[in-house]
């Protein structure tokens, strides 16, 4: 009975020790964030990003569209990706083998046609079936693909192929988007002089009950279902805290497959989307960025802290849970993939510093909390717990954990602006006192589940069931 105290107090010392170091490290995020944020919204009220409308060294820019059974919204998305502003670009939409009428509404729609369209396949995709243009030549910037189904990954390479922009933007096509997303992320690939800008990101929020009209939000609401209103605080974290602080530090590993601008030359020459992950999004950006270190090139990954992309999120369980089980693996198969970056000094900070934290705090931690879970009802079992040590480290991570949150709440009321009401803001606070009790506990499970099925070798996207804009549009 001695025995197992003393490996309860040194299990009780080793759980003190990483709750600690995670908290360090959140920490120094924040900070890093707040900082980068203040330097980002001095740069604005300075600077007038308009001027690359007319700037003559202004990058040609393809913007690539995915779209697989959008026959309710693909009119009014294709609306709204023509009235993006900027001056050199062209929008590719890839009917990923679609198998109602997406392809046909777009063709009676815009007009379209097919033609004869010269390109090569420099990356890997299914069949190109046809590639139609519209005959008003008003639309002559429009191209739409038609392609044997393969999943957004492929979708995304077959548009490459077809792009003739220095930079492309990839998206969800049933995403909403700021008209000036292109403007905003194609100018830190213009001001950056002594390094190659390799990838842009940008903020991300979640547009469930917020009014949507003529493919913009027109008016900013929390959501009011409550699973997505967790996922509205922690998009507002992850984004302002996370993504802004791993900017900073030269280390980021992700940019949203929802919105992102990427060096078309770079991506080809790394062999384009992985269309055998899960997580094709993360996993290009690594490769990219261990393309550019092993060939002692000089660049950087930016990140915009604005707005620009509005998403539909989940509102059922069941929906969520195979959405996280699906980032899991997809986060776990880049780490494998890539392991050769991990804690090697040639890969810089991604190999020092971002790669160990993705490793151990974003794939080991849901099997840490939930072997820690296991073990506190053993020792409750066995009447070992130490009642004053458990009620102290639960106390400090929740007040830990609803204090980053809250302020991320205050970073994005005070810099971005978009929850900034009094009733936004207290309902984000309320939620963040709840979720670390709910919502929380969720996400550590659906990420076990996502290793389980990882070791398991399923590779399935799992059904993402939407309703779409449609009937918030006034």
């Amino acid at each position: 009975m001695e025995r197992f105290f003393d490996f309860a107090n040194t299990v009780d010392l080793l759980v003190t020790f990483y709750a600690v170091l995670a908290c360090f490290f959140y920490l120094m995020l924040v900070v890093f964030a707040s900082r980068e944020l203040q330097m980002y919204k001095k740069k604005s009220e300075t600077g007038n990003q308009n001027t690359i409308l007319s700037s003559p060294f202004a990058p040609f820019v393809t913007v690539i569209a995915p779209a697989y059974n959008e026959s309710l919204s693909i009119v009014e998305n294709v609306k709204g990706l023509l009235a993006l502003k900027y001056h050199k670009l062209e929008i590719v939409v890839v009917n990923d083998g679609s198998k109602d009428d997406t392809l046909e509404k777009v063709i009676r729609e815009f007009d379209l046609e097919k033609v004869f369209y010269p390109f090569d396949y420099d990356v890997g995709c299914k069949q190109i079936r046809g590639v139609y243009k519209s005959r008003n030549m008003a639309l002559d910037k429009l191209i739409v693909l038609d392609k044997e189904n393969g999943g957004k990954a492929d979708a995304l390479n077959a548009g490459i192929n077809i792009a003739r922009g220095d930079l492309f933007m990839a998206m969800d096509v049933d995403s909403l988007i700021d008209r000036e997303a292109v403007i905003k992320l194609v100018h830190p690939f213009l001001k950056e002089t002594e390094k190659k800008v390799i990838a842009t990101g940008a903020v991300v929020r979640v547009a469930n009950s917020c009014r949507v009209t003529g493919g913009n939000v027109s008016k900013v609401h929390v959501p009011r279902n409550i699973w997505a209103r967790f996922q509205a605080l922690e998009y507002i974290r992850a984004f302002l805290i996370g993504r802004m602080s791993w900017k900073h530090l030269d280390g980021l590993l992700l940019i949203s497959g929802a919105i992102g601008m990427f060096d078309t030359h770079v991506v080809k020459a790394c062999g384009g989307y992985l269309i055998s992950t899960a997580g094709e999004d993360m996993e290009l950006l690594v490769r990219m960025r261990r393309y550019m270190s092993e060939r002692k090139e000089p660049y950087s990954v930016d990140f915009v802290p604005d707005p620009l992309c509005w998403t539909e999120v989940p509102e059922t369980l069941t929906t969520l849970g195979r959405q996280r089980n699906r980032w899991m693996r997809g986060s776990m198969d880049t780490l494998r993939i890539h392991r050769k970056m991990f804690l090697n000094p040639r890969y810089k900070t991604v190999g020092l510093l971002g790669y160990p934290y993705w490793l151990i705090f974003e794939w080991f931690a849901p099997l840490l909390e939930f072997t820690g879970f296991i073990y506190f009802i053993s020792l409750a079992l066995s009447g070992g717990i130490n009642w004053n040590y458990v009620v102290l480290l639960l106390t400090f991570v929740y007040v830990f954990a609803v204090t980053m949150s809250s302020w991320a709440i205050f970073l994005e009321a005070f810099t971005v602006h978009k929850y900034d009401k009094p009733s936004h803001i207290a309902s984000l606070l309320f939620t963040a006192m709840l979720e670390p009790l709910i919502y929380h506990p969720m996400t550590v499970w659906w990420g076990v589940r996502g290793n389980i099925d990882y070791v398991r070798g399923n590779t399935n996207w799992g059904a993402q069931e939407r309703k779409g804009f449609a009937a918030k549009k006034k």
